[in-house]
């Protein structure tokens, strides 16, 4: 198997068996960002394509305004929690199908928008590129968006967070549970889209999203993580990965409260 290929199977297999638990405790996201891309397309009902469509948290974000939405993703698991979703939600605009970034079986010059939600460090950039700029028309829309980890919600609970996903990683390091696992540098997104020619517009912007929270969902956020899901998967224990001790410092900082969480987002566009 080659690299690319490698990389695309272990990255793609690295979300399956927690879908559900994903579902749950991610964030949508901020529903501005509609708004935004339907105003830089000039299209007032948009066909979209949200690329790594995970469990649909990103694709139905779209059915108050397009015309067509579809969601492309290759984890079985992630797409069938998507469809379940999409039906509880009777959005009849939405469908899902199996394809990958770099291939996802859609005509030319299908879609007015394209976006990656929390996706894109895991496609191979120059295939992805190549691939958004053969779907989009003239004039259409491409959007990669990610948040900052965690939240803002409280110091105490964030650092314990922040600490149980720091040993999570090296302990994953460690053991190489995951070699072939590859992701891109979020930080590149904005030059990596520029440098690929696909794109005659190319800009930055920052955007805030507030939801709501406790104890709980923030240890569920840190299980929703592809390094965490991988140890428990390889049949590590709570305790060794951190995540009692998250879940004890969290409850102490915030007992039974739900208190707001303030999301703070990075969208990378591009204009074909």
């Amino acid at each position: 198997m080659s690299t690319d290929r490698a990389h695309v199977a272990a990255n793609t297999d690295r979300f399956s068996g927690f879908a559900e638990l994903y579902d749950k405790h991610r964030p949508k996201p901020p529903e501005i960002i509609v708004d935004l891309l339907t105003q830089i397309a000039a299209k007032d009902r948009p066909v979209v394509v949200d690329l790594g469509s995970g469990t649909g948290l990103s694709t139905l974000l779209w059915t108050r305004v397009a015309a067509e939405v579809v969601g492309v993703e290759p984890n079985a698991d992630m797409r069938a929690q998507a469809e379940r979703r999409a039906a509880d939600s009777g959005a009849g605009t939405v469908r899902f199908i199996e394809g990958l970034s770099t291939a996802t079986g859609l005509a030319d010059r299908y879609a007015d928008i394209v976006t990656c939600s929390q996706s894109l460090h895991w496609m191979e950039p120059s295939g992805t590129f190549a691939e958004v700029a053969r779907i989009l028309r003239d004039g259409g829309v491409f959007a990669a968006y990610d948040c900052d980890w965690p939240p803002t919600l409280n110091a105490e609970a964030e650092d314990a967070y922040n600490a149980c996903r720091a040993k999570a990683e090296a302990l994953e390091r460690s053991m190489r549970l995951a070699p072939e696992v590859h992701q891109w540098n979020k930080g590149g997104h904005l030059e990596r889209i520029r440098d690929s020619g696909r794109f005659r517009y190319v800009k930055e912007v920052g955007l805030h999203h507030v939801e709501s929270g406790g104890a709980e969902r923030l240890v569920g956020l840190a299980l929703s993580q592809g390094e965490i899901a991988t140890l428990l998967k390889h049949g590590i224990g709570e305790d060794e990965i951190g995540i009692t001790a998250l879940r004890e410092a969290a409850r102490h900082a915030l007992g039974d409260a739900i208190v707001p969480w303030f999301w703070s987002y990075r969208l990378r566009l591009g204009v074909k």
